[in-house]
């Protein structure tokens, strides 16, 4: 691994949290970083719902079959995208633009010493429907996913997952 991208090697799914706030400073770097993603035709159609109520992070937990973690988090982030504002109104490129916010947020939280878990919605009906009625999201909106945040009480160590066998030289 090169040494010069650690911090991206370093980006793992922290699913145990320590108690502890997360500032409102941390979380508008976070969404700033994630809204510093690039976006098809620069539409950025991506729309952040914080959360920091502990009922609301448990409700929410309940309708994700694997985001207990949800619960435990001192903040969450529900990444949503409005079809009104994705290029052309298709949804690939929706999910593409929210897909990269997420990444950086991701890797923002990893650099300033936060823990962060992704937990998908989309394309799970069930799943945006629960979070639809929980948060009151426009049925224009779709809730992508949710992001599990907090100060990590697990320190995986840093590792790549490249597979040569996934690597294709000018043909398949």
């Amino acid at each position: 691994m090169n040494s010069k991208l650690n911090n991206l090697f370093a980006r793992r799914s922290i699913r145990a949290y320590q108690p502890g706030d997360v500032t409102e400073e941390l979380v508008r770097d976070l969404l700033e970083a994630a809204m510093a993603a690039p976006s098809a035709a620069a539409k950025d159609p991506w729309e952040f719902v914080v959360v920091r109520n502990r009922d609301m992070l448990a409700r929410i937990a309940a309708g994700l079959p694997n985001g207990t973690m949800l619960a435990g988090a001192g903040v969450g982030m529900v990444v949503c995208g409005d079809i009104r504002r994705a290029h052309d109104r298709q949804s690939s490129y929706l999910l593409q633009d929210c897909s990269a916010a997420i990444e950086n947020l991701l890797l923002a939280a990893s650099t300033l010493g936060l823990g962060a878990c992704w937990l998908g919605i989309h394309p799970r009906e069930d799943r945006m429907r629960h979070v639809r009625s929980l948060l009151n999201v426009p049925e224009e909106v779709i809730p992508v996913s949710a992001i599990a945040i907090g100060w990590p009480a697990e320190t995986p160590g840093p590792r790549t997952r490249f597979r040569k066998d996934a690597v294709h030289e000018e043909t398949w």
